[in-house]
C-alpha cells in the first residue's frame, strides 16, 4: 500500500513563497507519474503540475512561471516550490501518485492573503 504526505503548506502574504513536499512510502516512487493538485472551495480540484519518472514536467497556464514541480527518488519525495503567490492560489494542495492506479495524499491547506 502506497502512503503519501504532504506537507509544507501554511499562511502566506501574496507574493511570498512557500515549498510543498509530497514522501511516499513503498519502492515504486521512482517509476511513478507524480502530480499537485489543487481544490479551492467551492471548485473541482485541477491539475497545477505533474512529473513523469523521467523528470519531464508539465504545468496549468495559471503557475507557468511561479511554481516548480521537482522529484528526489532517492528520498521518495516530491516537491513544489512555489513563488509569486497569489489570493488565487488558495486552497488545499494534494499529491497523486500513479502506477498501476491512482493513490492521493490527504491534502495541505495554503492560503495566500492579499
Amino acid at each position: 500500500q502506497v502512503q503519501l504526505v504532504e506537507s509544507g503548506g501554511g499562511l502566506v502574504q501574496a507574493g511570498g513563497p512557500l515549498r510543498l513536499s509530497c514522501a511516499a512510502s513503498g519502492s515504486i516512487f521512482s517509476i511513478s507519474f507524480m502530480g499537485w493538485y489543487r481544490q479551492a472551495p467551492g471548485k473541482q480540484r485541477e491539475l497545477v503540475a505533474a512529473i513523469t519518472r523521467g523528470g519531464n514536467t508539465n504545468y496549468a497556464d495559471f503557475v507557468k512561471g511561479r511554481f516548480t514541480i521537482s522529484r528526489d527518488n532517492a528520498k521518495n519525495t516530491m516537491y513544489l516550490q512555489m513563488n509569486s503567490l497569489k489570493p488565487e492560489d488558495t486552497a488545499v494542495y494534494y499529491c497523486r501518485l500513479e502506477y498501476m492506479g491512482n493513490y492521493w495524499g490527504q491534502g495541505t491547506q495554503v492560503t495566500v492573503s492579499s
